[in-house]
């Protein structure tokens, strides 16, 4: 296990975002979550490369999220993304929405696996699946 800070990367709340209490809607902190992993994997290798020419490529499960501090617009924050491994088919990524102010307003845990796409079904072993894809699974796997 590394022993680097988790991936962050910065987002500006945008009006939009905001539901009709004049905070960001619930829907939005999983966009931002696919953000950071998104901008994460692409860190480590990207998923166009072989990994796709492999006809693989990571699907979400679940997400879930808790809740501790609202966002309205304007907020900046920094969104962290981190990945854990074990034995099966699954891994998981973990985030936490950071207000600049240093304020924790929400923690999202999701359970991820990678599919074959041709056959539809999840792989065995999906870190080394990804390494022998030339993803740098050493940028994914951070402390969690």
């Amino acid at each position: 296990m590394s022993q680097r800070e988790p991936f962050r990367i910065r987002i500006k709340v945008r009006h939009y975002e905001l539901d009709s209490l004049g905070h960001v809607n619930h829907a939005v902190y999983h966009q931002y979550g696919e953000i950071a992993r998104l901008e994460l994997f692409d860190l480590a290798g990207g998923l166009d490369g072989e990994l796709r020419e492999r006809g693989l490529a990571p699907v979400l499960l679940e997400s879930t999220i808790t809740y501790r501090r609202e966002l309205r617009s304007g907020d900046e924050v920094d969104v962290s993304c981190r990945a854990s491994f074990g034995d099966g088919k699954v891994f998981w990524m973990a985030h936490e929405i950071v207000k600049a102010d240093g304020t924790l307003s929400a923690e999202i845990r999701c359970t991820l696996g990678l599919m074959d796409l041709a056959a539809r079904k999840l792989v065995a072993q999906p870190c080394e699946r990804m390494a022998e894809a030339g993803i740098d699974v050493g940028v994914l796997d951070s402390p969690g």
